[in-house]
């Protein structure tokens, strides 16, 4: 097991993304003599290193929402069995009184709605009138006794309603303050994105790349010496797919990604090519150790230098969209040789290396 760890940022650390807003600095100083320098690297740095801040407060953001949402269905299912019950005991208590209402007739016909000295006079003899008060005593304390049983059970049930009814507006509540947050991070996001692209277009219009926006990668310990190029994609045009857009056939796998996500080595190797021009855009190429080359294109930010060693898993830039491209995506390559024309079809060469891509 390889543990890549963190590498030095080489920009000043940024303040934290969700107060200050998204501003370009207008100078920087650096040689320590007060002399102000050209910061246009410090910028890319930085604004390299915000867009992946805001994906990584953007992913905590959707955990938390996800969090609190299971925990409002939680609650929205404990208040849905409560009123069930409640109502369960609504018509238990419609049964009784109408029990109630059958046998207070029934007395009534019987001579038990009568008035105690009635029933005296009217009785064949004492062990009648009693008996008869005896039953209508006991019959009256068995109705009497469910029907306090009743009140209470829908107080308490009522009462747990109404404590539920409260939670689950207080996850509301909740849930929409994390909408909100997880809304306003992938605006900045978005605004970011397309910052980024828009300064590496300048570079790719201009032939020439602005050099490495070292990436803070965290710390990654890797139980196999291969990984895919991205963490999270689709899968789009494939290798050997036709297209108005390539003159024969394509000659990569294409990953689905949005401007800014970190892009990585797939296994250890050295950095053979660094190019900002031409139809693919900004792109690196990597000599790994068993031969092969791999190619990163379209990219919206290059991490490495070239002749830079990088490891499997290491981010080496961030995806975008520049070069003959549609929209935004990572055009990944494996090649015999560093050139173009060489390249085999990365999909099962990443399977036979124990990566599905899928």
């Amino acid at each position: 097991m390889r543990s890549y760890r963190r590498r030095t940022l080489l920009v000043p650390a940024l303040l934290c993304v969700l107060v200050v807003p998204m501003a370009r600095p207008a100078a920087a100083s650096g040689d320590g003599e007060g002399t102000p320098v050209h910061n246009g690297l410090g910028e890319d740095a930085a604004l390299s290193a915000q867009v992946v801040r805001l994906y990584e407060d953007a992913a905590l953001a959707t955990r938390r929402y996800e969090t609190a949402r299971q925990a409002a269905e939680t609650q929205r299912a404990k208040a849905q069995r409560v009123e069930e019950l409640l109502e369960r005991e609504r018509r238990e208590l419609g049964v009784l009184r109408k029990d109630l209402g059958r046998i207070a007739r029934a007395q009534y016909r019987s001579g038990g709605g009568m008035p105690l000295t009635a029933q005296i006079i009217l009785a064949k003899s004492p062990d009648e009138l009693m008996r008869g008060q005896h039953v209508f005593s006991q019959t009256s304390l068995v109705v009497n006794n469910a029907l306090e049983k009743s009140r209470r059970a829908e107080a308490r049930l009522a009462s747990d309603e109404a404590k539920a009814a409260a939670a689950w507006q207080s996850l509301e509540k909740r849930n929409a303050e994390l909408a909100d947050l997880k809304k306003g991070i992938e605006e900045k996001l978005d605004a970011a994105r397309w910052q980024l692209q828009g300064r590496a277009d300048a570079s790719v219009a201009a032939g020439s790349c602005r050099g490495a926006v070292r990436l803070d990668q965290p710390e990654t310990d890797l139980a196999t010496a291969w990984v895919a190029p991205v963490e999270s994609y689709a899968l789009s045009a494939s290798f050997g797919s036709g297209g108005k857009r390539w003159a024969r056939r394509h000659t990569g796998q294409d990953f689905a990604v949005p401007i800014g996500t970190p892009v990585r080595a797939v296994g250890d190797g050295r950095v053979v090519k660094v190019s900002c021009g031409g139809a693919f855009g900004m792109e690196i190429v990597v000599r790994h150790t068993d031969g092969y080359y791999t190619q990163y294109a379209h990219l919206a930010s290059v991490a490495v230098d070239q002749d830079e060693r990088v490891d499997a898993g290491q981010w080496i830039g961030q995806s975008g969209t520049t070069g003959n491209s549609t929209g935004p995506h990572l055009h990944f390559e494996v090649r015999v040789t560093a050139e173009l024309g060489s390249s085999v079809d990365p999909v099962p060469w990443m399977t036979e290396r124990g990566v599905q891509l899928g």
